[in-house]
């Protein structure tokens, strides 16, 4: 298996400490210029870094709901159920310089996948990084559709499923590099 290594995100302009097993998904479709998104090469979870807009009319608590929901819309979700939300500790994280408030919530969303009727209830992780001072809500989700997605057999047990550890070490690891990501300050 292999070690968890730190990877350049956003042409260098980030970096983080990806899981063992990390699969660039811009290698296999586009992906929007505002995120990196990673997969897991066994299962179906998934990993994605957004850069997004600062949505300043919410704030703490409701700033991470927020977005949890409107990945909900986005991804067309049944039904959406937030399980809990909790204040990240800055001073855990690489971008307490950059960062004035962090939040971690879990929750499900019952999704369908593409082409497919039956919506299945996806657990997801999501740490939100707020950087008020370049305009920007920093959202990182972890994605775990149910468990018996595939075939986890002998063969694959060269690459186990990624853990909630794996996705705080995304989190905590994040770095910024080049401010000049954000455009003129």
């Amino acid at each position: 298996m292999e070690p968890t290594r730190n990877c350049p995100l956003f042409g260098g302009a980030f970096s983080a400490i990806l899981p063992p097993g990390a699969i660039d998904v811009s290698d296999l479709r586009p992906v929007p210029d505002n995120q990196e998104v990673f997969c897991h090469p066994v299962t179906d979870q998934s990993l994605i870094v957004e850069l997004l807009e600062l949505q300043a009319h919410v704030r703490g608590e409701a700033a991470a709901r927020y977005h949890f929901e409107d990945v909900g819309g986005v991804q067309g979700a049944r039904a959406v159920h937030v399980l809990s939300v909790q204040p990240l500790c800055l001073e855990n994280l690489s971008l307490r310089g950059s960062c004035q408030d962090a939040w971690f919530l879990s929750g499900k969303q019952q999704v369908a996948k593409e082409n497919q009727q039956v919506a299945k209830d996806v657990t997801l992780h999501q740490a939100l990084l707020r950087l008020p001072q370049y305009q920007t809500d920093l959202l990182l989700t972890f994605n775990q559709p149910p468990s018996n997605s595939r075939s986890l057999g002998p063969e694959n047990l060269s690459c186990p499923p990624w853990s909630l550890g794996n996705f705080e070490q995304l989190v905590t690891s994040l770095t910024l590099h080049d401010p000049n990501i954000f455009g003129p300050q």
